[in-house]
């Protein structure tokens, strides 16, 4: 994956930084852990400039994840409780659930937003019930890019630092992705089996 991601952004420079990010986004193949410390460890060579390096990755990491906002927005807390009414086993959770959660993002979505943009496969998933609960579009942008903005620049800067020794970060970073995707499955499918209509 790393020679792939690499050949990317070797191969199209800004452009391919954006594509990876928008890609992680709106499907997560590739983890911002293993792009964005690529990136700048690009930049340390020369090869690219830090500051366009993280504007144009945080550029892709917003709109990835601002489409899956108007998902969220577009399928509406109505149309998901008449699901969950139907088929709450699958989707976890109940309409009671829904009105709890919503509830719980009127008062602290901001903070989870920004947070989320910073957690591997919470990243994308936070910009759905942000778009459901119908949180006012610039201010779900606000924290997007302010969450966004900061773990890119993180990331960029490991890479940046570490130079020739950049998949160092990788190699603490994923690891610890995948775990955190993997914990996110195991408890989606021990709510599946443990699940009773409430």
């Amino acid at each position: 994956m790393f020679d792939w991601v690499l050949s990317v952004i070797e191969g199209w420079g800004y452009p391919g930084i954006f594509f990876l990010m928008l890609a992680e986004n709106v499907f997560p193949p590739i983890p911002s852990e293993v792009i964005m410390p690529l990136a700048g460890y690009l930049a340390a060579t020369g090869k690219l400039s830090f500051l366009p390096t993280v504007l144009i990755g945080t550029i892709g990491s917003v709109l990835g994840t601002s489409l899956w906002y108007f998902i969220g927005a577009w399928i509406g807390a109505a149309r998901l409780k008449r699901w969950s009414a139907r088929h709450g086993r699958l989707l976890t959770v109940s309409p009671s659930d829904i009105d709890n959660a919503q509830a719980w993002f009127d008062r602290h979505g901001g903070k989870a937003v920004l947070i989320g943009r910073m957690i591997p496969a919470v990243r994308t998933l936070i910009s759905v019930p942000a778009g459901v609960a119908r949180m006012p579009f610039g201010r779900f942008l606000a924290f997007t890019v302010g969450g966004s903005l900061l773990w890119t620049t993180l990331l960029a800067s490991a890479g940046l630092a570490l130079e020739a020794n950049y998949h160092r970060v990788a190699d603490v970073i994923d690891p610890l992705s995948k775990l955190v995707v993997v914990t996110v499955v195991l408890v989606y499918l021990y709510r599946v089996i443990t699940w009773k209509p409430h």
